[in-house]
């Protein structure tokens, strides 16, 4: 807005702090030094639940004092599409671990990772095209974030194919070729598959606590508690697979065990952030899951660039907030804050869905101008 700027993007600089910084080139010593320091024994190996209250690591047949926690994450899913099997594609792990930008990048899936990745190669000077089976990108999210997120990429000239399927795959040692469902090909010098996770509980070997290993999640109580003297938590459990979420389980686990007070498990105030550029931060039902659930749904919204921050920000202010109502309690049992700061002013809507804050009080309180979370009172009081 006040005079012309030039970028040079340059790949380089942000693969070495990924090695260098963050992950100190996967190297989980320092990591495995804090577990240990403190008392712990560490197995290397491929654990399997054996019987109750046994676990076999290779060699090794250990046997619990006080429980076994279950806490084996996910795995990518990878789809049957004909010809994926055995190319090399990426998964997020690959398209973080990439120490050159790939001049092109076809990505199957339009959720979270795969919209992320997208935006970040194609702000890398790679030519990006993104495959959705599903109508939408972001398709568990609302439909307006979706649709904010298609018309940035637009913008950005990143490609959209929404509503169709991959029906083969192809690749000739140095070119992708993607056939969607009605003909088309696609072709890239990298395929990021990013099409969601997958439990192996098999694998887990939690068959030999009479638990359904075929199930696509572990069942667990309030207290995470899986079997007498098993305990569950993280992605393996279904309930969302962010890391925030293990954490909170994590605490629920640690308390159960040593018998200490903590509220259980609850799930109504669920936040989640698609980090792309606006953030999409979401929390609680979607309009459409309030709706399924037989409340009586009312919607506010309140576009970003029309709110007194979005105005001044001007560049890059795309996005809105949008509230879910029962209309009958006069709480918000959802919301969508999405925007250039869109998962830090959604931090205040988590709170308001948890604590079942009344949509009146949410109205009667202050809020700072000129700031983004202001949108929200606006969209409080498009609610009536």
């Amino acid at each position: 807005m006040a005079g012309d700027a030039t970028v040079l993007s340059d790949w380089a600089p942000v693969a070495g702090r990924i090695r260098d910084e963050a992950t100190d080139y996967w190297d989980d010593t320092l990591a495995a030094d804090r577990f240990t320091g403190k008392g712990g024994r560490l197995f290397r190996g491929h654990g399997t639940i054996s019987a109750p209250g046994v676990v076999t690591v290779g060699g090794e047949v250990l046997r619990d004092r006080r429980g076994i926690i279950i806490a084996t994450g996910t795995a990518p899913a990878i789809p049957p599409v004909p010809g994926l099997a055995g190319t090399p594609y990426w998964t997020n792990r690959e398209a973080i671990e990439a120490e050159q930008a790939p001049g092109s990048l076809l990505v199957l899936g339009g959720g979270a990772v795969g919209a992320e990745l997208a935006q970040v190669y194609s702000r890398f000077m790679a030519k990006v095209t993104v495959v959705e089976a599903l109508g939408q990108l972001l398709p568990t999210q609302e439909p307006e974030a979706g649709e904010l997120i298609a018309g940035v990429f637009g913008r950005e000239g990143i490609g959209i194919r929404t509503g169709v399927a991959a029906s083969a795959v192809d690749y000739d040692g140095a070119t992708f070729a993607v056939t969607l469902a009605g003909g088309e090909e696609l072709t890239a010098e990298k395929l990021l598959v990013a099409t969601g996770r997958h439990t192996d509980l098999a694998a887990v070997g939690v068959g030999a606590l009479g638990i359904d290993d075929k199930s696509r999640a572990i069942s667990v109580d309030e207290h995470m508690r899986a079997a007498l003297g098993v305990w569950a938590l993280g992605d393996v459990v279904g309930t969302g697979a962010f890391t925030h979420m293990s954490v909170y389980h994590a605490e629920i686990v640690i308390a159960d065990i040593l018998a200490q007070e903590h509220h259980p498990a609850e799930y109504h105030a669920v936040p989640r952030v698609t980090f792309t550029d606006p953030e999409i931060g979401c929390v609680g039902m979607t309009a459409a899951q309030a709706r399924e659930h037989g409340l009586q749904v009312r919607t506010g919204h309140c576009s970003i660039p029309s709110a007194s921050r979005g105005w001044i920000h001007k560049a890059g202010n795309d996005g809105f907030i949008k509230l879910v109502a029962d209309a009958d309690r006069g709480i918000l049992v959802g919301a969508t804050s999405a925007g250039p700061t869109g998962g830090e002013v959604l931090s205040m809507l988590t709170l308001a869905v948890h604590a079942a804050v009344p949509v009146r009080r949410l109205d009667e309180m202050i809020y700072a101008y000129p700031t983004f979370h202001r949108a929200v009172q606006e969209a409080v009081r498009d609610l009536s």
